[in-house]
């Protein structure tokens, strides 16, 4: 018994007599195997001990063997089979002190094998864990860093300091560029179309008629009534205009 008491918590069982009382109370109203011909008092007590008793049984027997077996069905079918003996004694007792006659043994059996499996069925399902939740799984697109030789052209035109720089981003102004890297900001005296050429086998994006973007260097993107954005490193802001969101959409970042 000690055993049992360790996996039958008091709240496990105040839970389980609970629902066997909505059961007996069930058939009470009910009023099966022609106990309709007890008063309402006779019914509910009659039921309440069959139940109440009859199921501890069954819970008892289910907590010792149930809990090991696998299948709703064949835990359910092994329950009732091997509880049935014990409830069909109680039952017995109960309807000697109720009817003051005993039932016939092949009726008796029938009857409780019946409302045993249909309490513990109850039962069981009640205390089924839930099915557990489908693994979540964790998508994250990686972006390669551009080969040297992509880029290799366009470096050779930044300083000593910035040319083994990290690129972020190029910014076209009138008749020169702003090329941002992690190492700082540098001008160049050069045509911004020259310059997408030049970066052309290099992974970035052209966001805006006067900015392109290092792939590696984009942190967010947002997208608003036409007009977006993307959060670079370096707490760079760069527009994306409508006519440059499909190329930036086609990544996934819109």
């Amino acid at each position: 018994m000690g055993s049992i008491a360790n996996g039958l918590p008091l709240r496990r069982l105040a839970i389980d007599l609970a629902l066997l009382t909505a059961l007996s109370l069930v058939l009470a109203v009910l009023a099966p195997f022609d106990t309709v011909k007890l008063t309402p008092s006779g019914r509910a007590t009659y039921w309440f001990e069959c139940i109440v008793g009859g199921g501890m049984i069954g819970v008892l027997v289910d907590e010792l063997i149930g809990r090991r077996l696998d299948g709703f069905l064949r835990r359910l079918l092994v329950v009732t089979t091997l509880m049935t003996p014990g409830v069909v004694l109680l039952v017995g007792v109960i309807d000697m002190d109720t009817n003051g006659r005993f039932i016939a043994p092949p009726v008796l059996w029938w009857r409780v094998w019946v409302i045993s499996g249909l309490v513990m069925a109850v039962r069981i399902l009640a205390w089924r864990k839930p099915a557990a939740p489908p693994p979540v799984v964790e998508t994250r697109v990686l972006v390669e860093p551009p080969l040297p030789e992509a880029e290799a052209a366009f470096r050779r035109r930044l300083s000593a300091k910035r040319r083994t720089a990290r690129l972020i981003a190029v910014e076209a102004h009138d008749h020169y560029l702003r090329v941002h890297t992690d190492a700082g900001p540098e001008l160049l005296t050069l045509r911004f179309s020259d310059a997408l050429a030049e970066l052309a086998g290099a992974h970035g994006f052209q966001t805006h008629r006067s900015w392109w973007v290092a792939g590696e260097a984009i942190r967010s993107a947002h997208w608003r009534r036409g007009a977006g954005e993307l959060r670079l490193s370096g707490d760079l802001v760069a527009p994306v205009s409508r006519r440059h969101a499909p190329v930036l959409r086609a990544a996934g970042w819109l």
